[in-house]
Protein backbone atom coordinates (compact mmCIF):
# COMPACT_ATOMS: atom_id res chain seq x y z
CA UNK A 1 0.00 0.00 0.00
CA UNK A 2 0.85 3.72 -0.38
CA UNK A 3 1.82 4.81 3.08
CA UNK A 4 4.28 7.67 3.18
CA UNK A 5 4.20 7.37 7.10
CA UNK A 6 7.43 7.93 8.85
CA UNK A 7 7.75 6.31 12.24
CA UNK A 8 8.14 8.26 14.93
CA UNK A 9 7.06 8.86 19.06
CA UNK A 10 6.14 12.71 18.44
CA UNK A 11 3.03 14.29 19.92
CA UNK A 12 1.65 13.99 16.37
CA UNK A 13 2.53 10.56 16.13
CA UNK A 14 0.32 9.53 18.89
CA UNK A 15 -2.41 11.66 18.46
CA UNK A 16 -5.19 9.37 16.77
CA UNK A 17 -6.44 10.08 12.71
CA UNK A 18 -9.63 11.34 13.68
CA UNK A 19 -8.73 14.86 15.14
CA UNK A 20 -5.79 14.98 12.85
CA UNK A 21 -8.15 14.64 10.07
CA UNK A 22 -10.49 17.25 11.06
CA UNK A 23 -7.54 19.91 12.36
CA UNK A 24 -6.90 19.46 8.50
CA UNK A 25 -9.90 20.10 7.37
CA UNK A 26 -11.17 23.30 9.58
CA UNK A 27 -7.71 24.42 8.86
CA UNK A 28 -8.02 24.09 4.64
CA UNK A 29 -11.36 25.78 4.82
CA UNK A 30 -9.62 28.32 7.01
CA UNK A 31 -6.56 29.00 4.44
CA UNK A 32 -9.20 29.22 1.93
CA UNK A 33 -11.26 31.87 3.98
CA UNK A 34 -8.34 34.25 4.42
CA UNK A 35 -7.33 37.11 2.14
CA UNK A 36 -3.97 38.23 4.05
CA UNK A 37 -1.00 37.77 2.69
CA UNK A 38 0.42 37.63 6.37
CA UNK A 39 -1.87 34.99 8.07
CA UNK A 40 -1.33 33.09 4.99
CA UNK A 41 2.57 33.02 5.37
CA UNK A 42 2.18 32.39 9.30
CA UNK A 43 0.14 29.46 8.74
CA UNK A 44 3.13 28.30 6.30
CA UNK A 45 5.78 29.10 9.13
CA UNK A 46 3.02 27.82 11.81
CA UNK A 47 2.78 24.42 9.73
CA UNK A 48 6.78 24.03 9.39
CA UNK A 49 6.59 24.16 13.24
CA UNK A 50 4.34 21.47 13.28
CA UNK A 51 7.05 19.49 11.10
CA UNK A 52 9.63 20.33 13.67
CA UNK A 53 7.51 18.62 16.29
CA UNK A 54 7.20 15.34 14.44
CA UNK A 55 10.31 15.16 14.09
CA UNK A 56 10.56 15.60 10.53
CA UNK A 57 12.72 18.42 9.11
CA UNK A 58 12.82 21.02 6.46
CA UNK A 59 14.03 18.67 4.04
CA UNK A 60 11.22 16.11 4.55
CA UNK A 61 9.12 19.49 4.01
CA UNK A 62 10.49 20.02 1.08
CA UNK A 63 10.28 16.62 -0.43
CA UNK A 64 6.39 17.17 -0.36
CA UNK A 65 6.57 20.29 -2.60
CA UNK A 66 9.02 19.08 -4.88
CA UNK A 67 6.86 16.88 -7.28
CA UNK A 68 4.74 20.15 -7.90
CA UNK A 69 7.18 22.22 -8.36
CA UNK A 70 6.26 23.06 -12.01
CA UNK A 71 2.58 24.01 -11.17
CA UNK A 72 3.96 26.66 -8.27
CA UNK A 73 5.77 28.22 -11.21
CA UNK A 74 3.08 28.07 -13.53
CA UNK A 75 0.76 29.49 -10.64
CA UNK A 76 3.33 32.38 -10.06
CA UNK A 77 3.71 33.24 -13.22
CA UNK A 78 0.50 33.85 -14.26
CA UNK A 79 -1.09 35.73 -10.79
CA UNK A 80 1.82 37.90 -11.61
CA UNK A 81 1.26 38.59 -14.71
CA UNK A 82 -3.01 38.83 -14.00
CA UNK A 83 -2.58 40.57 -10.63
CA UNK A 84 0.93 41.94 -9.19
CA UNK A 85 3.37 40.38 -6.89
CA UNK A 86 1.03 40.24 -3.69
CA UNK A 87 -1.41 37.90 -5.31
CA UNK A 88 1.30 35.91 -6.72
CA UNK A 89 2.86 35.39 -3.40
CA UNK A 90 -0.78 34.48 -1.75
CA UNK A 91 -1.95 32.22 -3.90
CA UNK A 92 0.93 29.97 -3.71
CA UNK A 93 2.20 30.38 -0.20
CA UNK A 94 -1.62 29.27 0.30
CA UNK A 95 -1.14 26.02 -1.83
CA UNK A 96 1.92 25.61 -0.05
CA UNK A 97 0.56 25.44 3.58
CA UNK A 98 -2.26 23.03 2.45
CA UNK A 99 0.11 20.67 0.55
CA UNK A 100 2.36 20.66 3.43
CA UNK A 101 -0.65 20.37 5.84
CA UNK A 102 -2.21 17.62 4.20
CA UNK A 103 1.46 15.64 3.98
CA UNK A 104 2.11 15.93 7.94
CA UNK A 105 -1.45 14.44 8.40
CA UNK A 106 -0.34 11.59 5.90
CA UNK A 107 3.54 11.49 7.06
CA UNK A 108 2.23 10.82 11.00
CA UNK A 109 -0.38 8.86 10.14
CA UNK A 110 -0.67 4.83 9.48
CA UNK A 111 -2.66 4.51 6.25
CA UNK A 112 -4.64 1.52 7.77
CA UNK A 113 -5.39 3.95 10.64
CA UNK A 114 -6.73 6.76 8.98
CA UNK A 115 -8.93 4.66 6.48
CA UNK A 116 -10.40 2.92 9.54
CA UNK A 117 -11.26 6.13 10.75
CA UNK A 118 -12.58 7.48 7.78
CA UNK A 119 -14.37 4.12 7.61
CA UNK A 120 -16.09 4.32 10.99
CA UNK A 121 -17.10 7.96 10.65
CA UNK A 122 -18.94 7.24 7.64
CA UNK A 123 -20.92 4.71 9.53
CA UNK A 124 -23.14 7.75 10.66
CA UNK A 125 -23.91 8.28 7.06
CA UNK A 126 -25.40 4.59 6.79
CA UNK A 127 -29.09 5.48 6.78
CA UNK A 128 -28.42 7.76 3.63
CA UNK A 129 -27.49 4.50 1.78
CA UNK A 130 -23.43 5.12 2.37
CA UNK A 131 -22.16 1.75 2.54
CA UNK A 132 -18.62 2.68 5.14
CA UNK A 133 -16.97 -0.76 3.90
CA UNK A 134 -16.97 -0.13 0.20
CA UNK A 135 -15.95 3.45 0.69
CA UNK A 136 -12.98 1.79 2.83
CA UNK A 137 -12.17 -0.60 0.50
CA UNK A 138 -11.96 2.28 -2.71
CA UNK A 139 -9.41 3.99 -0.78
CA UNK A 140 -7.77 1.32 0.08
CA UNK A 141 -7.24 0.25 -3.09
CA UNK A 142 -6.74 3.74 -4.80
CA UNK A 143 -3.73 4.22 -2.22
CA UNK A 144 -2.45 0.62 -3.06
CA UNK A 145 -2.64 0.86 -7.13
CA UNK A 146 -1.33 4.86 -7.71
CA UNK A 147 2.11 3.64 -7.29
CA UNK A 148 1.28 0.67 -9.46
CA UNK A 149 -0.36 2.20 -12.20
CA UNK A 150 2.83 4.66 -12.15
CA UNK A 151 5.08 1.80 -12.57
CA UNK A 152 3.13 0.55 -15.44
CA UNK A 153 3.20 3.98 -17.34
CA UNK A 154 6.65 4.04 -16.77
CA UNK A 155 7.14 0.67 -17.91
CA UNK A 156 5.08 1.13 -21.10
CA UNK A 157 6.97 4.22 -21.72
CA UNK A 158 10.19 2.31 -21.60
CA UNK A 159 8.92 -0.38 -24.21
CA UNK A 160 7.53 2.05 -26.47
CA UNK A 161 11.05 4.18 -25.72
CA UNK A 162 12.86 1.26 -27.48
CA UNK A 163 10.99 0.81 -30.69
CA UNK A 164 11.30 4.45 -31.21
CA UNK A 165 7.39 5.33 -30.19
CA UNK A 166 8.30 6.84 -27.02
CA UNK A 167 6.44 10.82 -28.46
CA UNK A 168 3.45 8.55 -29.13
CA UNK A 169 0.62 9.38 -27.00
CA UNK A 170 -1.50 6.66 -28.59
CA UNK A 171 1.15 3.84 -27.90
CA UNK A 172 1.21 4.63 -24.98
CA UNK A 173 -1.83 5.42 -22.87
CA UNK A 174 -3.61 1.75 -24.78
CA UNK A 175 -1.16 -0.45 -23.60
CA UNK A 176 -1.36 1.71 -20.63
CA UNK A 177 -5.41 1.21 -20.10
CA UNK A 178 -5.76 -2.67 -21.50
CA UNK A 179 -3.03 -3.78 -18.54
CA UNK A 180 -4.83 -1.27 -15.98
CA UNK A 181 -8.39 -2.75 -17.51
CA UNK A 182 -6.76 -6.41 -17.03
CA UNK A 183 -5.29 -5.65 -13.25
CA UNK A 184 -8.70 -3.90 -12.56
CA UNK A 185 -10.92 -7.45 -13.69
CA UNK A 186 -7.72 -9.22 -11.51
CA UNK A 187 -8.85 -8.01 -8.29
CA UNK A 188 -12.49 -8.28 -8.98
CA UNK A 189 -12.05 -11.90 -8.69
CA UNK A 190 -9.90 -11.67 -6.03
CA UNK A 191 -12.53 -9.53 -4.18
CA UNK A 192 -15.44 -12.14 -5.43
CA UNK A 193 -13.03 -15.31 -5.17
CA UNK A 194 -12.49 -14.27 -1.57
CA UNK A 195 -16.24 -13.76 -0.36
CA UNK A 196 -16.99 -10.27 -0.44
CA UNK A 197 -20.37 -9.01 -0.48
CA UNK A 198 -20.80 -6.14 -1.97
CA UNK A 199 -24.01 -5.72 -0.39
CA UNK A 200 -22.68 -5.52 3.14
Amino acid sequence: MLDLYRPGTSPLHRLSPGPKILVMMAAGTALFLVESLPLVLGALLLTLALYRLAGLTLGDALAQLRPLALIFVIFLALQYWLSGPVLAAFVVLRLAALILLASLVTLTTRASDMIDTITRALALLRPLGVNPAKVGLAISLALRFIPVLGQITTDVREAQKTRGLERSVIATALPVAIRTLKMADDIADAIEARGYDPRA
